[in-house]
């Protein structure tokens, strides 16, 4: 039992402050993804949209997963806020980029396309975890 409260008196005091971070880029990422977004999933979930609750659901945990990883493979602080960050950026660049490269997604999202939306969300979702390997090295 001693041993068990050494453990959490030297591993809570680095897994805390790591974590907060980890959750206020993830807090980042979401507020900087809903700005950036050609439509507005939350008020579409709210209306019953399907479609737009799958990709509001994919997208916040592709940003999640490479996060993860950094905060799996990091020991140092800085090194998570920085690999954080950079995450973050390859994330929301590649839903710039789906949506630029499919140009029906905000007007099938919006109608309750689910298709649509399972095809938006499995990109950013595929990107995630090609990201997560990458950071993980």
């Amino acid at each position: 039992m001693s041993q068990i409260l050494t453990t959490l008196g030297t591993g809570l005091p680095v897994l805390l402050p790591q974590l907060g971070v980890t959750i206020a880029l993830l807090i980042i990422g979401i507020l900087i993804y809903q700005a950036i977004t050609p439509f507005n999933e939350r008020e579409l979930v709210d209306q019953g949209n399907t479609a737009a609750g799958i990709v509001l659901g994919g997208s916040v945990l592709a940003l999640a997963i490479p996060l993860a990883a950094t905060l799996a493979t990091s020991n140092v602080l800085i090194d998570i806020i920085v690999w954080g960050v950079v995450a973050l950026v390859i994330q929301l660049l590649t839903f710039v980029v789906i949506t630029l490269v499919f140009r029906g997604l905000k007007a099938g999202v919006e109608a309750g396309n689910v298709a649509a939306g399972l095809g938006l969300a499995s990109a950013q979702l595929a990107i995630a975890l090609l990201n997560a390997g990458a950071m993980a090295g």
